[in-house]
Order: C-alpha cells, then sequence, then structure tokens
C-alpha cells in the first residue's frame, strides 16, 4: 500500500461514491485494467487425460514471449469484455476504448471509467492514436476515476482477472492466438452465467474500518462525522 494522504483518502472515496450510485439513464460505469501474460509451450506433447485421472504436465517448458488482456467490465449489466495484444502500448489501449465505446455505448452520453493511473491511460492516447473527430468523442465521454498508487484493489477489474486467471489462465498457453482464444470463451461463458460482481465496501464503511488513516492524515478528523 502506498503512502495515506489526503489524496490517497480522496481517490478512494471518489471510487467507493461511484460504486455506490445507482444506476443513472444515460450514464454507464466501467471498470478497465490491463494483465501481462507469460506465453508457456510444452517440450512434450501432453498424454491424453484418461476419465478420473488428473492432467499431467511434463517439468520443461518453452518461453514464447508475452501477451496482455485487456478487459472492462460494467457494473450495472454485469457484462465483461475483453481482447488480447501483444504488448501494452498506448495505441492498444486507445483502440480497444474506441471499439468498446462505439460498439456497445455510442447511445449513452457518458461513461465513468475507473482505472489505474498509468502514462497510457490518458485522454492523449486518443488523440495520438484515433482520428481527431473519434478522439473528442471519447474524452467528452469518457470521466476518468482513477486508482490511487497501490490501491489496485479498489478496482473491480482485479476480481475479473483474479477469477481469470484460477478459470482459464491457470494452465500453459504457448500463442498469443490461443490465449486470444481461450479468453474469448472464458468471456462468453461468464456473460452468459450471468455472473455479476457485488461490491459492499462503501465510504461509510471505509470511515469505521479505516479509522486509523482518517486520523493520520489530520487529527482534526477523530471523532469522524457519519457519512451517508
Amino acid at each position: 500500500m502506498g503512502q495515506v494522504d489526503g489524496e490517497y483518502l480522496a481517490k478512494m472515496e471518489n471510487v467507493l461514491a461511484l460504486y455506490n450510485q445507482e444506476p443513472s439513464p444515460g450514464r454507464a460505469r466501467l471498470c478497465f485494467d490491463e494483465r501481462p501474460c507469460q506465453l508457456l509451450d510444452d517440450v512434450v506433447a501432453p498424454l491424453p487425460v484418461k476419465p478420473g485421472k488428473i492432467a499431467k504436465e511434463d517439468n520443461e517448458y518453452i518461453r514464447q514471449g508475452t501477451g496482455v488482456v485487456l478487459l472492462a467490465y460494467d457494473l450495472d449489466k454485469g457484462v465483461r469484455y475483453t481482447q488480447t495484444r501483444k504488448q501494452r502500448t498506448k495505441a492498444g489501449y486507445a483502440q480497444f476504448m474506441d471499439h468498446i465505446v462505439t460498439t456497445y455505448y455510442s447511445h449513452v452520453e457518458y461513461i465513468d471509467l475507473v482505472q489505474d493511473n498509468l502514462n497510457t491511460h490518458k485522454y492523449g492516447s486518443f488523440y495520438e492514436h484515433l482520428p481527431l473527430a473519434q478522439a473528442r468523442v471519447l474524452s467528452r465521454k469518457l470521466v476518468f476515476h482513477y486508482t490511487l498508487k497501490h490501491g489496485s484493489w479498489l478496482n473491480i477489474a482485479e476480481i475479473e482477472f483474479s477469477a481469470m486467471a484460477r478459470q482459464c489462465l491457470n494452465r500453459r498457453i504457448g500463442s498469443l492466438d490461443e490465449l486470444g482464444r481461450q479468453v474469448e470463451l472464458w468471456t462468453a461463458e461468464r456473460n452468459e452465467r450471468l455472473v455479476k460482481v457485488h461490491w459492499s465496501f462503501t465510504v461509510a464503511t471505509a470511515e469505521d474500518k479505516l479509522k486509523r488513516w482518517y486520523e493520520q492524515v489530520n487529527p482534526a478528523n477523530k471523532p469522524l462525522e457519519s457519512i451517508n
């Protein structure tokens, strides 16, 4: 965890308040994140799995480079969108967001977007890698809500990646194409089952559970007034 100061608390409460809002007509709420993945291939082809037996892998493997999975999760619909790329870049971020907004949210006036404060996650990425008219659309429609440094626990997209790691990435995947295929299957299956994240940690909860943080930032916060 990073240094707890006023900025830390302000960003934390901003994200928590967004999560606690009721759905609003004409406005969507998304969480976005990226996850690097190491591509590993088998040296020896694994034997076919027999009924009642656990699949076995040889200890040797070949490194086939890396890939990255981009994921956006809709808080209100419980739908996730994914894409795989060779590496994390400003162009990849801009193109992914353009695809999501154009394909699924063209009718929405604003999109609140929770994401980490990385150098790629900026409005400037749109202007550098998209046509000017589209860059303007995204920069005016997307309202950024940054998680704090060392505060990725605030991003619901991290919960989705945790599930993906257990259910999809817990095996050797030797190519970017195969990674994309596996991620696409996982995404479709999870969406079909209507799996939805239920977030219960609120500003009021933070005030109660993290009193020491608030008092550390400003001793005048003791005792704290109740937040509705």
